[in-house]
Parts: C-alpha cells; sequence; structure tokens
C-alpha cells in the first residue's frame, strides 16, 4: 500500500467517528467505498490539497443507501463555509454543473443531474468545485483515478 493510498483511507475512515463501524469495500488510487451503519454506502475521496492540522478537509462522496432514498448523491464538504446564497460550480472534464450550497455543504440538484456528473466521472481524469467562500473563494480540485470502481461498489454493495 502506497503512503497516499494509506492516507486517503486514515483520513476516510476517520470521517463518521471512532464510534461508527465501517466496512471497506473497495480502495483505489484517489477513491474507496465504504459501508457505513444504517445501509449507507459511499464512494468517497478528499480534495488534491491537504488541510493544515486542526482544519476539516475538503472532500467528496456519492451516496447510495439500501432503502434506495438515495442513488447516487453527491456531496461535497469544503474547507469553510460558502458565502450565504452562493452557487458552486462543479466542473467535470468539459462540463460544468451548478451546484446548491448551505453551510460548507454543496449537494448535486437531483437525480438526472447526479447522474450525469457520474458520467462525468467515468470518463474524466479530474473534477473541480469552485464557489465564493467566506472569506475568499473555494477551489478544490479532485482526481477521480479510482472514482468508477468506487462508485460501482458503493452502489452494488447497497443495492441487495
Amino acid at each position: 500500500m502506497t503512503r497516499a493510498l494509506a492516507a486517503l483511507l486514515a483520513g476516510l475512515l476517520g470521517m463518521a467517528g471512532a464510534a461508527q463501524a465501517q466496512r471497506l469495500l473497495h480502495a483505489g488510487t484517489f477513491w474507496a467505498a465504504l459501508e457505513r451503519p444504517g445501509g449507507l454506502c459511499e464512494a468517497v475521496s478528499r480534495a488534491e490539497l491537504i488541510a493544515p492540522p486542526g482544519s476539516p478537509q475538503a472532500r467528496a462522496s456519492i451516496a447510495f443507501s439500501r432503502d434506495r432514498k438515495r442513488r447516487g448523491e453527491l456531496h461535497f464538504l469544503a474547507a469553510r463555509a460558502f458565502r450565504p446564497g452562493a452557487a458552486a460550480v462543479l466542473t467535470v472534464g468539459d462540463q460544468e454543473f451548478l451546484l446548491v450550497t448551505r453551510g460548507q455543504s454543496a449537494w448535486s440538484r437531483g437525480p438526472a443531474q447526479e447522474a450525469a456528473i457520474i458520467a462525468a466521472i467515468r470518463r474524466s481524469a479530474e473534477m473541480r468545485l469552485r464557489g465564493q467562500g467566506v472569506g475568499g473563494r473555494i477551489s478544490d480540485r479532485y482526481l477521480l483515478g479510482g472514482a468508477p470502481t468506487a462508485i460501482d461498489a458503493a452502489a452494488l454493495a447497497c443495492a441487495g
């Protein structure tokens, strides 16, 4: 296991806190798939830029649930809050998507947009989330190596 992969997994597995059990479904180059308590499965990654100690790590997740209420729900947690009322723009390859924001979070606008984003992720090498944050611009880059396999592993784990 490379140091980069080990650091990614340590950060991802620690996201939900020590009290929650989670199962690693897949570990790829920059993405992993996790099964979390309560019937939630996620493909997850962190932004390329590592947050300084004591600061939140920007991360992305694509969630699926056993009850099928989540079927590829895209969520970003930025390192700091978005400016109230500001939108975020996600660029995947050459496609841009306008996301909804609140606090430090940005979400896809619904199932049709989620499907289009996942399709773009499957054929791209990177994506970037940009927006106006409290105290300056937010620009988080995510590498997509291993993302398709992590997405498939999360979807499959919660499909059954």
